[in-house]
């Protein structure tokens, strides 16, 4: 088995092209690394946050009081040219 500075070594090692190969693969090789599974678990983490709910319950407040004041998200807000 090798250690993790014969991994970071080998890594280091490979060529451009192979070393964005496993960029690619890295989340289907190390789970912890998927967003998704992330999100998943801060989602079903079943542990309470009653400042994080009071703020959730403030926006909702908001959003029927005043529903313009939080405008519609376009696709190219999030335009990195911009």
């Amino acid at each position: 088995m090798s250690t993790v500075k014969e991994i970071e070594a080998a890594i280091r090692a490979l060529p451009p092209k192979e070393r964005q190969k496993l960029v690619d693969e890295l989340p289907g090789i190390l789970p912890e690394l998927d967003g998704d599974v992330v999100w998943a678990g801060i989602i079903g983490d079943p542990r309470p946050r009653p400042a994080l709910s009071a703020l959730g319950d403030e926006i909702t407040q908001q959003l029927k009081t005043d529903p313009d004041r939080f405008p519609d998200i376009k696709e190219s807000d999030f335009d990195q040219n911009s």
